[in-house]
């Protein structure tokens, strides 16, 4: 049972005295059509969080093969929100645009090593972080006018957050693989998650998380949002093989659904957003992630495929960097580019879900009959197998 025995849970005896509950990913289930259809013209995508509106449930992955400063300004401009990874290139390389490059020629003369992209990467991120960089880079974001936000890992969260402030970030997201209440370091102080907050005049989205629990902790840190998932992509992301730690994310979603439904309770109304990292490949996930309950998604490897996108077409997560654990392969995208305008709305002409990503929302929501994406969570499901 979770915390306020409230959620039966599916329970398969894997060997004597151990059990395993059966979870499912985004994979696995199916959104049900209602009796009532609508027109996709009266349909809302808008989002809100904190005092924030975006007119998409998109947020951006923080990984510099696709947040740019200009990329996290044309995602504004378009109505989502792009996160800078304040610990990536863009904070710790004068010329991001050279680092780019040797990236991209590593891609084309690996000769089939598959760790010399990786090598690549952990020598430009051995470059410590500037503040006068990463501030350059807010400072772009903040003059055009769009909401400004940059992402932090626990780690280095409370040396960093004062000058990002500064430098005029408006949503800051603390994100890791997984993210609990408490960071404990081996020296020095624990990351009290929920004081750094209550000292903050700006909202906090923290992740990932994977189950009811560690979500409803972080809720209870005063979050805005909770991540849930690490981002996980097929063929980038090794978190399953190198650490054992998989998220399935129907599942997963849900939990994180029913912690923000129990906690609204709890606290007599404070309500705390679900964004979804991670197994979002086509369109018809993202369509399947809010339905399962979340209020965004966070967006990697299918933006990848955007001209504006400053890898060309290679996507990594942060984890690719790692000093002494990678976690995430460079991966070559899809053998074609479109501006970001178009992969977000069309048109298309793509019958595979990876072109017109929102506007695939939209006719799902207007096919099963639901007018905005709180009413689309209640959408019916069912489980493939």
């Amino acid at each position: 049972m979770f915390e306020k025995g409230r959620h039966v849970r599916d329970l398969v005896e894997i060997g004597m005295g151990r059990t395993a509950r059966r979870a499912y990913d985004l994979d696995d289930i199916e959104i049900v059509p209602s009796r009532r259809t609508r027109s996709s013209k009266v349909v809302s995508t808008a989002w809100k969080i904190d005092a924030y509106q975006f007119d998409l449930p998109l947020v951006t992955h923080p990984t510099d093969a696709i947040v740019s400063p200009g990329t996290a300004v044309a995602v504004g401009e378009l109505g989502g929100l792009g996160v800078i990874n304040a610990e990536g290139l863009w904070a710790r390389q004068p010329d991001v645009e050279e680092a780019m490059f040797r990236i991209v020629r590593a891609a084309e003369e690996g000769d089939g090593d598959p760790t010399a992209l990786t090598r690549v990467l952990q020598e430009l991120h051995s470059a410590p972080i500037r503040l006068d960089l990463i501030s350059e880079a807010i400072r772009t974001v903040r003059e055009a006018g769009v909401t400004v936000a940059v992402r932090v890992s626990p780690q280095h969260a409370a040396e960093l957050t004062p000058d990002l402030l500064a430098a005029g970030v408006e949503i800051l997201v603390v994100q890791g693989t997984i993210v609990s209440a408490e960071h404990v370091v081996r020296d020095g102080d624990p990351l009290n998650l929920k004081q750094f907050i209550s000292d903050l005049d700006v909202p906090v989205i923290a992740g990932g998380v994977g189950d009811y629990r560690t979500a409803m902790h972080l809720m209870r840190t005063g979050a805005a949002g909770v991540i849930v998932g690490h981002g996980a992509s097929p063929g980038v992301t090794s978190t399953d093989r190198v650490l054992g730690i998989g998220v399935p994310m129907a599942t997963a979603i849900i939990d994180a659904a029913a912690a923000r439904r129990d906690y609204l309770d709890e606290t007599g109304g404070r309500y705390v957003h679900v964004l979804a990292d991670g197994g979002i490949n086509v369109s018809g996930d993202i369509a399947k992630a809010i339905a399962c309950g979340a209020d965004a998604v966070m967006l990697g490897a299918p933006l990848a495929a955007a001209s504006e996108a400053p890898g060309q077409g290679l996507y990594w997560t942060a984890a690719a960097a790692h000093p002494s654990l990678p976690r995430s392969r460079v991966t070559a995208g899809p053998d074609y580019a479109v501006d970001l305008k178009t992969l977000l709305f069309g048109p298309s002409s793509d019958a595979e879900g990876v072109i017109n990503l929102f506007g695939a929302l939209r006719r799902a929501m207007a096919k099963t009959g639901y007018s905005d994406l709180k009413e689309f969570q209640k959408v019916g499901l069912t489980i493939r197998r």
